[in-house]
């Protein structure tokens, strides 16, 4: 049985990508692992891969083919349109011999129907399979390309919080209030030492003291 169509469940932009990077720069082996590295197509590096070796542009190793070295060296769009679209028409020899030319501009539909029969996927796959198609046309020229989005790059792993124990957190945090969060609390101590020998009036006098200049409670 003939190799089926490829597809990449991850929409167009990891394919769109891979294709435009491999224009700018042509890594010495293309594989998951450089795809990878690149931000290109994050957990469909492989189904990117399968498509890139079915259109011819690199061996079963990474390596880049002879064809695909004389397509992707091209600097001008037009000269690479013409030389990718023969990748595509020699890869896709099954669709281009029963559709001739109008191959390039068969609507989704007649693609998914294609698809489906030769290969006998699912209606998904058929679809995957034809959108697959019809953004490679657009690189050779026939329809609209994606404009390539940044690669992603891998977050750096966060610094893990420190967590206060259960009894340091209780004394730091104070009560809460219809799920609002606790706001941090201070608790003060002030330790007075009364003079053994005083009178009333001296006590007065001293608990007045800590009202007017610690409490900042008005006088009554």
């Amino acid at each position: 049985m003939a190799e089926r169509h490829p597809y990449s469940p991850g929409g167009p932009g990891g394919i769109a990508n891979a294709i435009t990077q491999l224009r700018s720069s042509f890594p010495a082996t293309v594989s998951s692992e450089t795809l990878k590295q690149l931000g290109i197509a994050p957990k469909n590096e492989s189904y990117v891969i399968n498509v890139l070796r079915y259109v011819g542009a690199i061996d079963k190793t990474g390596k880049q083919t002879e064809k695909a070295a004389t397509v992707f060296s091209q600097h001008d769009d037009a000269d690479f349109q013409r030389e990718f679209a023969a990748l595509l028409k020699e890869a896709y020899s099954d669709l281009f011999a029963l559709h001739k030319e109008v191959a390039w501009q068969l609507p989704l539909g007649k693609l998914i129907g294609f698809f489906r029969t030769t290969d006998k996927t699912t209606a998904l796959v058929g679809k995957l399979q034809a959108q697959t198609f019809q953004l490679l046309a657009g690189f050779a020229g026939h329809g609209s390309v994606p404009e390539p989005a940044p690669p992603r790059v891998p977050a750096s792993p966060r610094t893990p919080k420190t967590r206060l124990p259960r009894s340091l957190k209780e004394k730091n945090e104070g009560p809460t209030q219809n799920g609002r969060d606790r706001e941090f609390g201070l608790t003060v101590r002030i330790e007075v030492n009364l003079p053994p020998a005083g009178d009333q009036d001296t006590y007065d006098r001293i608990f007045r003291s800590i009202r007017e200049n610690l409490l900042n409670v008005p006088k009554a």
